[in-house]
């Protein structure tokens, strides 16, 4: 890295659309290459090396791909002249930061594969309730949860769920398709006359809007009742 020579720069002294601070807010954070976000972060480089040229320099290094950088630590990155510890640790928590949202992607967003996922998901919200509630959830391509909205509260043995509402939401926030989901708080997971008619009427709906209902589950304190695990869907 010591013979690695690069021409000496300021961010100060370049245009303003260069700048990757002033760049950044002119032309927003998109329009930042990787080594320029770095640079934000760094803050400034050496008397011969600005911020930017010692950024690239770092993504060299590491093949251009953030990927490897995550993985160095602080003493590794401390063997760029210019970085300090100080530095060093901005770099580190920034990418941490970045794999943390990662896991919390996932975390927030779990992939639906069967009925009990969709029990393990809502069952904290349902179970326990001396009351109705209807929940819709609206899913990826992946079949992954995008959101969960609560479509209405009700009491003890039923609760209304507007048709159209549930698809003005769907639509709304673009589901590839959508999962019903309610409880009984009777204990009792068979389904009513009500809860079939509901769910013909969505599946009817959801057809025609090319957003299927993938299932309808009945939510009790321990188990569950699948529309699609029971060949009603």
């Amino acid at each position: 890295m010591e013979n690695y020579i690069l021409p000496a720069s300021k961010i100060l002294s370049w245009a303003e659309e260069d700048r990757p601070r002033e760049k950044l807010l002119l032309k927003g954070i998109s329009a930042l290459s990787d080594a320029e976000l770095i640079a934000i972060l760094l803050g400034s480089g050496t008397t011969n090396v600005s911020a930017v040229e010692l950024a690239k320099q770092i993504m060299q290094d590491n093949n251009q791909s953030l990927n490897n950088l995550a993985r160095q630590n602080v003493k590794a990155l401390q063997k760029f002249k210019g970085i300090g510890e100080a530095k060093a640790i901005t770099l580190v928590s920034a990418l941490e930061l970045g794999r943390r949202r990662k896991v919390a992607d996932v975390e927030i967003r779990p992939q639906v594969k069967s009925s009990e996922d969709v029990y393990n998901y809502m069952q904290s919200n349902l179970a326990d309730l001396p009351y109705e509630e209807f929940w819709i959830l609206l899913l990826n391509r992946a079949n992954r949860i995008e959101k969960k909205i609560r479509i209405s509260t009700g009491g003890v043995s039923g609760t209304v769920a507007d048709p159209k509402l549930i698809y003005k939401y769907a639509l709304e926030n673009l589901a590839s398709s959508i999962i019903l989901v309610h409880n009984h708080p009777s204990g009792n997971t068979k389904p009513s006359e009500a809860d079939y008619s509901l769910t013909k009427k969505l599946c009817e709906a959801g057809t025609f809007l090319e957003t299927p209902v993938l299932d309808h589950v009945i939510i009790c304190n321990h188990t569950w009742y699948s529309f699609a695990d029971e060949g009603k869907i």
